[in-house]
């Protein structure tokens, strides 16, 4: 005759566990029987997220799509290496007055001290909706005046054409790279 464990006879329990009581006594903690609805609310929970991850990504068209050319010009690789790109953390995003396409934003850079960029893209995005991201940048650019503030640096963002329409995306990566990060 098989002899089964008590852990086996109580399987459809949860594991048994002891611990120590208040006086330093060891005492076993008995198991607690899960109701048949619990188990299904979890077992409906898990199908739906499988469900969301089994969607299948957006589909893009491609063909539509024009793209600048390459330049010819080659860059040598010393010229390249003195560029400092690194991802920073957008703090704060505004509309700069006066100016119909400029956004000016503060950025998290990972020295302590905001960072001051402004861009072109009001046309594409709105400043609320960057706030909290974190954006790729080249930071070793010389400051540069625009609407009567310094700009330190550039972001970097995708250009295309489609359908006759300029596109931008800016670059954005993902949100567990820390500010200051330098890419290679």
């Amino acid at each position: 005759m098989k002899k089964v464990s008590r852990i086996e006879y109580c399987a459809s329990f949860e594991p048994l566990q002891s611990g120590m009581g208040q006086d330093g006594e060891s005492k076993i903690l008995f198991p607690t029987m899960k109701t048949l609805n619990d188990v299904n609310k979890k077992n409906d929970v898990k199908s739906k997220a499988t469900e969301e991850v089994k969607a299948e990504p957006e589909k893009i068209d491609f063909s539509k799509v024009k793209i600048e050319p390459l330049f010819e010009e080659m860059v040598d690789f010393d010229t390249f290496s003195k560029s400092d790109f690194r991802a920073v953390k957008v703090k704060e995003c505004v509309a700069v007055p006066k100016s119909k396409k400029l956004l000016q934003f503060t950025l998290d850079d990972g020295t302590g001290t905001d960072r001051t960029i402004l861009s072109g893209i009001h046309a594409y995005y709105e400043p609320e909706e960057l706030v909290g991201k974190t954006l790729i940048a080249i930071t070793n650019l010389p400051p540069r005046a625009m609407m009567g503030i310094d700009s330190c640096g550039m972001l970097l963002s995708a250009i295309h054409e489609e359908e006759g329409e300029e596109k931008l995306h800016l670059l954005m990566v993902d949100d567990h790279i820390p500010a200051g990060a330098k890419l290679y």
